[in-house]
């Protein structure tokens, strides 16, 4: 059993899982999905929606393997609401307001660890007694 036991994986990492198969995203996806508690929110689910579905992906992927791969992300991971959860939940901010949405929903998941490769949240690491780790780091890479 991983050493994590609720886990959220931000969009970056999630798309890069499901456009890159084998990739250390995906080995990390695998893995939350395997040993672990995936974490997401109604925000989080939107904006990987948002995001794989963007032709500049179209080259990677066609429609029917997103939508595999969304109902993967559906069926593995546990939803945690955010309604009500307020600006103070998310203190100290992510220099990039539009990653808040990750660590309110680590608060809200009393998550162990947040996956990501983004830089600005990475920066955070350790955030309120969370992990935030890149996914070599969770598959053990490094």
């Amino acid at each position: 059993m991983s050493r994590f036991r609720l886990v959220v994986l931000d969009t970056s990492t999630l798309v890069s899982a499901a456009i890159r198969s084998g990739s250390v995203p995906h080995q990390a996806f695998v893995k939350a999905l395997d040993t672990c508690f995936p974490c997401l929110s109604g925000e989080t689910l939107a904006e990987l929606e948002d995001v794989l579905y963007r032709r500049k992906f179209d080259r990677y992927l066609d429609r029917e393997s997103r939508n595999t791969f969304l109902d993967l992300v559906h069926r593995g991971a546990y939803r945690f609401p955010l309604a009500g959860t307020s600006a103070s939940v998310v203190q100290p901010a992510c220099r990039d307001p539009k990653d808040d949405k990750f660590l309110a929903l680590a608060v809200a998941a009393e998550a162990d660890v947040l996956v990501s490769s983004d830089k600005d949240l990475l920066v955070l690491h350790p955030w309120r007694g969370i992990g935030i780790v890149t996914p070599a780091e969770f598959v053990g890479e490094g």
